[in-house]
C-alpha cells in the first residue's frame, strides 16, 4: 500500500506549500513508473492537489491581495489553473485501464498542466509572498493553509466524485462569466 500524504504542522506558508509542489513532483514521477501501483498513486495525487489547491483558494489567494503581494488577476489566474489541474486529472481518475498507451497520454496532459502551474505559482505568488509578507504573517498563513489542508486530507477528498463536481463549478463559473462578459458589451453606454 502506498503511504498517506503526510500532514503539514504550522511554518511558512511559502515554505509549506513549496513542500507539497516537491511532493508533487515526486508522486508524478512514482506515477508515471509502470511498476508502480498507479491506481492507489491516482488516488494520492487527486487528495493532494484537491486539499492543496483549495487550501490556497481559501486560506492564501485572497490573503496574499490583501497584503497587496498579488493582484486580483494573479488569483483569478491562480484558481483558473488549479481547475485546469482538476479537469486533466478527472480523465486518470475516470480511467480503467492504467497500464496502457491512453492512459499515459493522459498522465501527460495533467502532469504538463500541473507542473506548468507549479512553475508559474512559485514565480507569480510565492516569490512576491516571501517578499511583500512579513515573517510572521506567513507564519499566521501557513498554519491556516496547513489546518484546512489536513482537514480535508482527514475528512477525505478528491474522490472522482469530488473532481467531477470541481471541474463542474469552475464550468459552470466560466460560463457565467463569459455571459456576464457579453452581456456587458451588448449594453449601450452612456454618453
Amino acid at each position: 500500500m502506498t503511504a498517506s500524504i503526510p500532514r503539514l504542522e504550522a511554518g511558512d506558508v511559502v515554505d509549506l506549500i513549496l513542500s507539497d509542489h516537491r511532493l508533487f513532483e515526486d508522486l508524478l514521477r512514482e506515477l508515471r513508473n509502470e511498476q508502480n501501483d498507479r491506481d492507489a498513486l491516482r488516488g494520492r495525487i487527486a487528495e493532494l492537489l484537491v486539499a492543496h489547491g483549495e487550501a490556497e483558494e481559501s486560506k492564501v489567494y485572497n490573503q496574499l491581495e490583501r497584503k497587496d503581494a498579488i493582484d486580483e488577476e494573479d488569483v483569478e489566474h491562480g484558481v483558473k489553473e488549479h481547475d485546469e489541474g482538476y479537469e486533466t486529472l478527472l480523465p486518470l481518475l475516470e480511467a480503467t485501464e492504467l497500464y496502457d498507451e491512453d492512459f499515459s497520454e493522459k498522465l501527460h496532459e495533467f502532469s504538463e498542466t500541473l507542473l506548468h502551474h507549479l512553475d508559474e505559482e512559485e514565480r507569480d505568488i510565492l516569490n512576491p509572498a516571501r517578499e511583500e509578507v512579513t515573517a510572521q504573517e506567513r507564519a499566521r498563513l501557513g498554519a491556516s493553509w496547513a489546518a484546512e489542508r489536513n482537514r480535508m486530507l482527514d475528512e477525505g477528498c478528491g474522490s472522482v466524485e469530488q473532481v467531477r463536481a470541481l471541474v463542474g463549478e469552475a464550468q459552470s463559473s466560466a460560463q457565467s462569466s463569459a455571459q456576464s462578459s457579453a452581456q456587458s458589451s451588448t449594453q449601450p453606454t452612456a454618453e
